[in-house]
């Protein structure tokens, strides 16, 4: 089965987003990494995967602005109508993240993706996903990651996942970037199925 937009659609357009199989009623793990950096009220930040995530509703508030990507128009139609009092601090992006970019990017401080880099596979679609990762992150910039881990489940959403390590992770950003802090952590899923992820938080050097 193929990761593309109208894979992504379907499931958005039939699931209630409580029912979605990464929706998570608590974003602390992610701000256990996001408060480790200076000035995050003053950041730009980039989100490769928005889907209908909680997590955009808390940073609106906290950050300067977003840029909020998915593969899906349905799950960021679903997100605008949630976010629309806040569209001034928006810039919506609706492309496959492995891809080059549609449009000039402005250079953002941050760059948060939760489960969506363990769902490409393809080893051109990984690297193209560093590409425009490195193509936006200033430096000094931040690279937030949280990925199945290496014991976490082989599938989510039909489709086979590519699970990761730090040290994989590290390789696939190069020298330049150096790890900030780390941690695994089980989520559990609305179904009650635990699956373990890794996150990693790292600093762009150079």
């Amino acid at each position: 089965m193929k990761s593309d937009s109208e894979h992504w659609d379907n499931i958005f357009s039939k699931t209630k987003d409580t029912k979605l199989g990464w929706h998570e009623k608590d974003t602390s793990q992610t701000f256990k990494l996001l408060d480790k950096i200076p000035d995050l009220e003053k950041a730009a930040i980039f989100v490769p995967g928005a889907g209908t995530s909680i997590l955009i509703e808390e940073l609106i508030p906290r950050v300067s602005s977003l840029i909020l990507n998915d593969i899906s128009s349905e799950a960021l139609n679903r997100l605008k109508q949630k976010s629309k009092q806040d569209s001034e601090k928006i810039v919506w992006l609706c492309q496959n993240i492995a891809q080059p970019f549609k449009k000039s990017i402005p250079e953002v401080d941050i760059w948060i993706d939760r489960a969506v880099l363990h769902f490409l596979t393809d080893e051109n679609d990984i690297k193209g996903y560093f590409k425009n990762l490195k193509s936006i992150l200033k430096i000094g910039g931040h690279a937030l990651f949280a990925e199945f881990s290496l014991t976490g489940a082989s599938k989510c959403a039909g489709l086979t996942l590519h699970k990761y390590s730090i040290e994989e992770l590290s390789i696939n950003l190069g020298s330049s970037f150096k790890i900030v802090s780390h941690f695994d952590h089980t989520y559990i899923n609305p179904f009650g199925d635990p699956r373990p992820y890794i996150y990693t938080l790292f600093k762009r050097a150079k």
